[in-house]
């Protein structure tokens, strides 16, 4: 019973992380994890816009 439990948790978080990232790209976000999304000067950010045009 445990096991199912754990099972479930894991599927519903593993779901709500994909309509998390599914959302984002439908509005347009390049770097999902940045919260300015390509409006910041971050370089760090590995899918920014401002590392793709340099």
């Amino acid at each position: 019973m445990e096991n199912i439990i754990i099972l479930a948790v894991l599927i519903i978080v593993t779901g709500l992380a994909g309509f998390y990232i599914y959302r984002a790209k439908k509005k347009g976000k390049k770097c999902i994890g940045c919260p300015d999304s390509c409006n910041c000067s971050c370089r760090e950010c590995p899918g920014s816009c401002k590392n793709k045009t340099n």
